[in-house]
């Protein structure tokens, strides 16, 4: 059976040729790790995946990474390696691919440097560093640059079975630490905010997560009211409104490749009952959880990304807090915290079966509180399948069941 990158790789190649793109070139990033299970980061060393619409993968390399780069779990088409010391022009072996993988016309002094045949277009990686370009262009001056998005964010758009396994082992792991969390209850109370998302990132990788997928945000009191907020040295008081968002990245199961697929939930919870100075917070967690399943309710093949925000954003407007409702309603996820699709206002992208994205709502009300209730979700044959199951209410402590 073909591993996830062979497949990966000929689903590109196939939408190449109906993009009518000569090659898509990806370099260090999450097009290269989701093409070959290869993660690295980007240096100023040259390395460049060159994927032509027929022909084998190029992979032009520093020789450095000559052992890493003969163990990809890629047979069929199996990327021809090109290595290069450091004391090589890398420029002489790309144009060397991209004289094998574009027909070069005769300039008359046999430079491969010359103009390609019928103007060719390269998709370079979108998160390609400017200097890497510009060397693509200069070895190819003929040809027409466009985004590597053009073929390989469809393809990223719809998690395959392995990637929504990971997705679903995150989502667990997220569930797990809330409810750890939400028990202790009392114990909350004289934290602060930064030593509790230490706690909650050190119960991540107990429970499971190789790495925080992104700095845990725990937003207590008036700091709620900041959709990002830092977490700082604010102790937490008994009644604070407190948000809770974090999530952790797992290892997917890719036969030797690698990828990391992140969970990313998000609960307001309150020790005891919320203090007299927050007196709307009950009604305001209601309108946000409202909002939520509005939102989750909406979601079905078909329906657009935008829909699925006007649906939660309805409900917040209708409740007098549009004005409050001040950030989309929710964004991919896959080998990147944040992707597309984004479920924001006007967006026309039809959803998909296999797309997975947060669904997050929230009000802020600048001075007092906020509130955000977020799931990741799956787009299934006739609707949604949530990634995240622990409770959305706001209690804690043995009332934390709802």
């Amino acid at each position: 059976m073909s591993s996830p990158f062979e497949r990966r790789i000929e689903a590109c190649q196939n939408r190449l040729e109906r993009a009518d793109a000569a090659l898509a070139v990806c370099f260090p990033s999450p097009n290269l790790t989701y093409l070959t299970g290869f993660a690295e980061s980007p240096s100023e060393r040259h390395l460049l995946l060159f994927v032509p619409q027929s022909d084998d993968p190029v992979l032009v390399a520093p020789a450095m990474y000559e052992t890493q780069l003969a163990a990809l779990p890629i047979d069929d088409p199996s990327p021809e390696l090109r290595l290069w010391d450091d004391d090589d022009d890398p420029l002489e072996e790309i144009e060397s691919v991209l004289a094998a993988l574009l027909p070069a016309v005769d300039d008359g002094r046999g430079s491969v440097r010359s103009q390609r045949e019928g103007s060719p277009t390269i998709l370079v990686d979108d998160r390609m560093w400017a200097t890497f370009t510009q060397d693509l262009r200069a070895c190819a001056p003929g040809a027409t640059f466009d985004l590597a998005s053009r073929v390989l964010e469809d393809l990223r758009l719809r998690k395959d079975d392995v990637e929504l396994e990971a997705l679903r082992r995150a989502g667990a792991i997220a569930d797990r630490v809330s409810r750890e969390i939400r028990s202790r209850a009392d114990d909350l109370v004289g934290t602060t905010e930064a030593e509790l998302a230490g706690e909650i990132e050190r119960l991540l990788a107990e429970y499971g997560g190789v790495e925080p997928a992104f700095e845990t945000i725990v937003a207590s009191g008036p700091n709620g009211a900041r959709p990002h907020h830092h977490s700082g040295d604010r102790e937490i008081e008994r009644g604070d409104p407190i948000v809770l968002d974090f999530g952790a990245f797992v290892d997917a199961d890719l036969e030797g490749g690698t990828g990391r697929y992140p969970g990313d939930q998000t609960r307001t919870i309150v020790v005891g009952e919320p203090a007299a100075k927050y007196d709307r917070y009950e009604r305001v967690h209601e309108v946000v959880r409202e909002a939520q399943q509005a939102a989750v309710d909406a979601v079905e093949p078909g329906v657009t990304a935008g829909e699925v925000d006007r649906a939660a954003r309805t409900v917040i407007e209708d409740a007098g807090y549009g004005d409050a409702f001040v950030h989309r309603t929710g964004h991919g996820v896959g080998l990147e915290v944040h992707e597309p699709p984004y479920i924001v206002a006007g967006n026309e992208r039809e959803l998909e079966r296999g797309m997975v994205f947060s669904v997050e709502p929230g009000v802020y009300l600048e001075g007092g509180f906020g509130v955000r209730i977020e799931d990741l979700v799956v787009v299934t044959e006739d609707g949604a399948e949530r990634l995240n199951d622990s409770p959305r209410g706001w209690e804690t402590g043995e009332h934390s069941h709802s």
